[in-house]
């Protein structure tokens, strides 16, 4: 049984508004409202998720000058895990975007698929949009 979920999606955006979205983690509800129902605090203080009630920190682990960014949490004491996105150029302008999810166990694998093909959909709207 797969363990994670990877898909990718070609967007008009250049990368570095594409990691603008990414880097702001405030955004996430709007293009994974499967993850976050509310974000509050900032980069420097922080970042705390809200989902169904439920309350946990997040860090964004971002490497612009490489295209990555990770949204990390505590996933047991002392182990982080998430979501990996990784931004590339695409040939002849865009951007090509990555992303790679944990299936939580116990989880249908085909609705994590289904999620990941939403958010990456959501994602390249909202870069466009920008």
């Amino acid at each position: 049984m797969a363990r994670t979920e990877t898909q990718s999606a070609e967007t008009d955006a250049p990368v570095a508004d594409v990691l603008a979205v990414l880097t702001n983690a405030a955004r996430i509800p709007r293009w994974a409202p499967a993850f976050a129902d509310e974000v509050s605090g900032d980069s420097r203080s922080g970042w705390l998720v809200t989902k169904d009630g439920q309350a946990f920190t997040l860090r964004v682990a971002a490497v612009p000058a490489a295209g990555t960014v990770d949204y990390l949490r505590e996933v047991a004491p002392g182990r982080e895990g998430g979501a990996y996105l990784r931004v590339i150029p695409r040939p002849g302008g865009g951007s090509v975007i990555i992303m790679t999810l944990p299936v939580p166990p116990g989880a249908d694998p085909a609705a994590t698929t289904a999620t990941l093909a939403a958010e990456l959909a959501a994602l390249v709207s909202l870069a466009e949009a920008d």
